[in-house]
């Protein structure tokens, strides 16, 4: 697990540069994922994403660690780490964007906003943008984000076989929920 923490901590170290009032983190993040079908759904959880948040220009950076999501299904999980997402070739997903008009959010002001992130998503080896929609909730010094969009598997590289096409949806639906608190160093 420190191994995990050391990762993501390196992937961070170009965010590092602000001010320590201005950033925000979370290690314990919470990504979930389904693919839903008339035959069955298929869904995971990952309680451990760590991400940083910019107060100051709105920028968003997230680690996930593919192995780290959880199935009900064993075999479900087998097969996403194995054949889907190869996790043992790429092993994290991350994304890079930034919040749209941050400047107006007064972070010191509970309230929730409505708002839109953009930047690129990696996973799988491929890299594209993504435009998605959310809340940024203001609450007694701590932030908490939300979000609810979609992704295409063919968008990332990662192929459904023939044997399961009827099983795994094409289109991913996937929830982030994080409870940022201020990062000190």
């Amino acid at each position: 697990m420190n191994k995990i923490i050391l990762i993501i901590m390196i992937f961070f170290i170009g965010f590092a540069e602000t001010q320590a009032a201005d950033k925000y983190f979370t290690r314990n993040g919470h990504i979930y994922f389904l693919s839903k079908t008339d035959i069955i759904d298929i869904d995971a959880h990952n309680r451990q994403t760590a991400s940083f948040l910019n107060t100051k220009n709105g920028d968003m950076v997230f680690a996930v660690i593919m192995k780290l999501f959880k199935f009900d299904l064993a075999l479900a999980e087998e097969h996403f780490n194995e054949n889907y997402v190869e996790s043992e070739k790429y092993p994290k997903a991350k994304f890079k964007g930034r919040i749209d008009n941050f400047d107006k959010i007064d972070v010191g002001k509970n309230a929730v906003h409505h708002v839109t992130v953009r930047g690129k998503l990696s996973l799988h080896g491929k890299t594209k943008p993504l435009k998605v929609k959310g809340t940024i909730e203001i609450k007694n010094g701590m932030i908490i984000a939300k979000s609810k969009f979609t992704i295409m598997l063919k968008d990332y590289g990662i192929g459904i076989p023939n044997l399961v096409k009827d099983k795994v949806s094409k289109e991913i639906i996937i929830e982030i929920d994080m409870l940022y608190k201020p990062f000190i160093k």
